[in-house]
């Protein structure tokens, strides 16, 4: 956990839910785009916090906790990548915020994907953190273990704690479960069309051991607008691309979550339009 307070958080009634946020820095600066971070599928505010750390010296920083996420409960409400999006727009609205930058992590990334697609106005800056656009992007053993998910997988985490600190009723954390197994194990189904549409510059990044395949990465960055031929012509980048792909060497997906030093000097120079360098190869000494 990070050791930085939030400046302002608690819940907000957001879509029918209690949603609860936080936020890290002031918002409302002129200059500097707030960077939205969505944990991944289970996961909460609490487990974003050393990448809270590696971002909140340079840049405002926003937290939520998704529908039956850690602080938010769940409702009745279905859940889908789409009504998730809806849910960070709203809370971006709420917040006053016109415009941020979004980094989301597995499932979050799939939001974000969402929330690009869904809200291109609001979506400064795209970044992708070991997720998919489709189902076919996980290999079939990922989908296989989703599918064998219970309560008893659960039991003692601090999944199961945050759930029934605010919803003690068991039942109700089965029926919070079996919508995350169809959510996680149905996926998304985003077109390569919907791919290009998005406005926003996108970073993808997976690991080499990641439970994305590698080829489905390549392919988000390649409709992205990933790929310059001028560069590969003369050798050198002479401007920002609109894409970026990072693949992390011997790298799994639960590994890449705790990444955050290596990943976000990296993340910090795509989102501020860092110019490319080009070594001077051919001088004299």
């Amino acid at each position: 956990m990070t050791a930085l307070k939030p400046s302002a958080g608690g819940h907000l009634p957001i879509n029918g839910l209690s949603l609860y946020y936080e936020v890290y820095g002031e918002l409302g600066e002129p200059g500097t785009a707030p960077l939205l971070l969505i944990p991944g599928g289970f996961m909460a505010t609490d487990s974003m916090g050393s990448w809270v750390s590696a971002f909140a010296a340079e840049r405002p920083v926003i937290v939520f906790d998704q529908q039956g996420h850690g602080r938010t409960p769940d409702t009745s409400r279905e859940i889908s990548f789409e009504q998730f999006a809806d849910d960070a727009a709203a809370l971006l609205r709420a917040l006053k915020v016109e415009r941020a930058d979004v980094m989301g992590y597995s499932q979050g990334g799939g939001v974000a994907l969402q929330l690009a697609l869904r809200h291109p106005g609001i979506v400064g800056k795209l970044v992708s953190l070991s997720a998919t656009y489709r189902r076919d992007g996980w290999y079939p053993a990922v989908l296989e273990g989703v599918r064998h998910l219970d309560a008893a997988a659960f039991a003692g985490t601090p999944v199961e704690k945050a759930f029934k600190e605010h919803t003690p009723d068991a039942r109700a954390f089965e029926i919070y479960l079996e919508k995350m197994k169809v959510l996680n194990g149905n996926d998304q189904n985003i077109s390569d069309a919907q791919m290009r549409s998005i406005s926003a510059k996108t970073m993808v990044i997976v690991g080499d051991a990641d439970a994305v395949r590698p080829e489905h990465a390549l392919a988000m960055f390649k409709l992205r607008g990933g790929g310059d031929e001028e560069a590969a012509a003369s050798g050198e980048l002479r401007r920002a691309p609109v894409a970026r792909l990072a693949i992390l060497p011997g790298m799994s997906h639960i590994g890449l979550s705790g990444e955050s030093a290596t990943l976000a000097p990296m993340v910090s120079a795509f989102l501020d339009d860092v110019p490319p360098t080009t070594p001077d190869l051919f001088q004299g000494g």
